[in-house]
């Protein structure tokens, strides 16, 4: 117990100097993580606008299967994404494997499925309620879902949010795909499981603690900053 308690104040005086490998290792999790969530709202919320109000043929096939990714399993997306990025996959030539780059690939990959699946159950709702008003004013479906779009920007904030909070804890995809390089591709739940591995307790609950510190200011941000909108714009 003795032992916990000291690795517990070990890690609140890192936390408190503001250790530069901490702080690093902090920033690198959040450049990838911010960095594929951005992409994946650019590529998931104009899918799922699409599958909403689109009517083509295999959407419900495209609706069942993006429902299904939301549970994909992330050492499955890390392979797939090392194959692709190897020297003899077809992306090989770029020289990405083991860079930040392809730590941000493998979590876009990852949560673009999660943010088009909850965008689609949003826009699918928001598309119910003002179908008959789009259609009055002559809005087409392309058109249609660019406003839903904009009218569920508040609400879409959850999507994100879902999105970053997959990528900024997912561990087995950038292990893969970036290797866990020290200075370079390591990243807080790289790092975690590696210190715990290693018995270093205290860099470990530092960084723990600091992750669950970022995931709670980020939503509580998004929250205020969405209460905020909704009072000025409605």
């Amino acid at each position: 117990m003795s032992e916990i308690a000291q690795s517990l104040a070990l890690a609140g005086e890192l936390v408190a100097a503001g250790d530069a490998k901490l702080a690093e290792i902090v920033w690198l999790s959040l450049k990838v993580s911010l960095s594929a969530t951005a992409l994946s709202c650019v590529l998931g919320m104009p899918l799922g606008a699409l599958l909403a109000v689109g009517r083509f043929p295999g959407r419900h096939s495209l609706i069942v299967l993006f429902n299904g990714l939301m549970g994909l399993p992330p050492v499955v997306v890390g392979l797939l994404v090392y194959l692709l990025l190897s020297r003899a996959g077809p992306l090989g030539q770029f020289g990405l494997l083991f860079t930040p780059a392809a730590m941000i690939i493998a979590q876009t990959v990852l949560i673009t499925p999660i943010i088009a699946a909850l965008t689609r159950q949003v826009i699918e709702d928001e598309w119910r309620e003002y179908r008959e008003q789009l259609r009055s004013l002559g809005a087409s479906r392309m058109r249609a879902g660019r406003t839903l779009l904009w009218n569920a920007r508040f609400s879409l904030t959850t999507a994100g949010l879902a999105g970053f909070g997959r990528a900024v804890a997912e561990v087995g995809a950038v292990m893969i795909v970036g290797g866990n390089i020290d200075g370079v591709t390591r990243v807080m739940t790289t790092t975690i499981a590696l210190e715990t591995s290693k018995g270093d307790l205290p860099l470990a609950l530092a960084l723990g603690a600091i992750l669950v510190a970022v995931v709670l200011v980020i939503n509580t941000g998004a929250f205020i900053l969405r209460q905020w909108a909704e009072r000025r714009w409605g």
